[in-house]
Formats: structure tokens, C-alpha cells, sequence
């Protein structure tokens, strides 16, 4: 059954995600805010199949921790998940991600019209440049930068290297950073075709304010929250 429905999921994806790639790029002449908004209704649309067909339902904690001003969310990333549910729950943001993302038919496309802040990993400091350039200019424009410092999705209970760009960003911009963490990589493993039926749960934190920190110990104070919060989500309290 958990196999029917992953398959019925994905049939559908394939079938609503050219739909909304010829949005988005229909969508170009809008501000970039307004264009977020209704390319954002895809991860929505994803949200919504995902619990009606495949049993996944979400729960967020800390909702009243989200600023009201442009922040850097810096979120755990274990999933596909996290990266439709963060349109959800958060204002408009835009990604850093590599810049091979946008080069996949239709998602890669309709992505490119979100604004995203597409690096090149192997560039290092012309990264990091790009980033803290580009990332204040996406705060002006209104939208949240969201980071996954881990840099890649990482299985289920385990634990990756947080890269620092995201702490340098709030440094140097002064802006709030949200640390994000759940269990989406119960239920929807890495890189698994099978979604499991159950309740995922969002914890987001108490900002970090940057003012008066290094780097370094913005960055640390975001990876301790978001790991010892991880192993604390198992036990359910409010709903989203």
C-alpha cells in the first residue's frame, strides 16, 4: 500500500509540475515577491497531495519565533520535504543551492524563477562572495534566505558538517537567523521513493541575534540548538 501510494504521489508530481514551471515562467515580467507567490503554490499543491494521498501529515513548534522582518532560516535537511514545507510555514524566502539545480526539465526551470541564490560549490571564496552579496540583496527585496548548512540532505539521526556561509551572511548583515529543525527523513527517507504515513514535526527556534557574535558562534549556536532539538521532536505537542 505504502508503495501504491508513493507511486500514485509521484505520477501526480510529474503531471502538475509542468503545469506550474509554465507559471513561473509566464511569471517573469512580476516583481520577484509576487512571482514567488504563485510559484510557491506548487510546493502547497505537494504538501497537500502528500497528506491526502500518502498519509504525511506536519506539525510546526516556535511559529511565533518567526520575525516579522526578512531573516536567514538555517534548517536541518534530511528530505524533500523540508523544502516545500518551509513555503508554508515561512514568508517568502528564497534558497542557496547549487547551481546544478536549475538545469533539471521543468523543476530546475520553474526554480530559476524563484530568485534563488545559485552557487557553484567548487568556487569557494567567489561562493561565499556571491552569497553574502546577493543574500542582502534578496533581504531588501523582502524575501528570507534559506540555508541548509549541512549543505546536502543527510540521513535520518545523523549529523553533517555545518558550513559556516549563513552565520558570515548574518554577520555581516546583521540580520536575524531562525534555526530550523524536524524529522522529515523518518517518513521520507533520503533519496527513497516510499513515503511513510505519520506526523512530521517542525520545531523552529528562538532567533539568534548576530549583533556583537563572531561567525563561528553564530553558527555553533545554531548547529546545538538544531541537533539536541532533533532528538527531542518524537514526542508530539501543538499542531500546524
Amino acid at each position: 500500500m505504502i508503495f501504491l501510494r508513493s507511486l500514485i504521489y509521484f505520477l501526480l508530481q510529474v503531471i502538475i509540475t509542468p503545469i506550474f514551471t509554465l507559471i513561473a515562467i509566464l511569471s517573469f515580467p512580476l516583481h520577484p515577491v509576487t512571482r514567488y507567490k504563485l510559484i510557491s503554490g506548487w510546493a502547497l499543491t505537494m504538501l497537500w497531495l502528500m497528506r491526502v494521498i500518502c498519509g504525511i501529515h506536519m506539525q510546526v513548534r516556535g511559529a511565533e519565533n518567526i520575525p516579522q522582518q526578512p531573516c536567514i532560516v538555517l534548517c536541518k535537511h534530511q528530505s524533500a520535504w523540508e523544502t516545500m514545507a518551509l513555503q508554508k510555514v515561512f514568508p517568502p524566502q528564497v534558497w542557496v543551492l547549487k547551481r546544478e539545480l536549475l538545469l533539471v526539465p521543468f523543476f530546475g526551470w520553474g526554480l530559476a524563477m524563484t530568485s534563488p541564490i545559485a552557487i557553484q560549490r567548487s568556487d569557494g571564496k567567489g561562493a561565499v562572495k556571491q552569497l553574502l552579496q546577493q543574500g542582502k540583496q534578496r533581504m531588501a527585496l523582502g524575501f528570507c534566505v534559506v540555508i541548509f548548512p549541512e549543505g546536502t540532505r543527510i540521513p535520518y539521526g545523523q549529523r553533517g558538517k555545518y558550513k559556516i556561509g549563513g552565520a558570515l551572511l548574518a554577520a555581516s548583515s546583521g540580520a536575524l537567523v531562525v534555526p530550523v529543525a524536524h524529522n522529515a527523513g523518518k517518513l521520507w527517507p533520503k533519496n527513497s521513493f516510499l513515503k511513510h504515513p505519520g506526523v512530521i514535526t517542525m520545531s523552529i527556534g528562538v532567533p539568534i541575534d548576530p549583533a556583537g557574535l563572531k561567525a563561528e558562534e553564530i553558527n555553533q549556536r545554531a548547529e546545538d540548538w538544531i541537533e539536541m532539538e532533533v532528538t527531542q521532536l518524537d514526542s508530539p505537542t501543538g499542531s500546524f
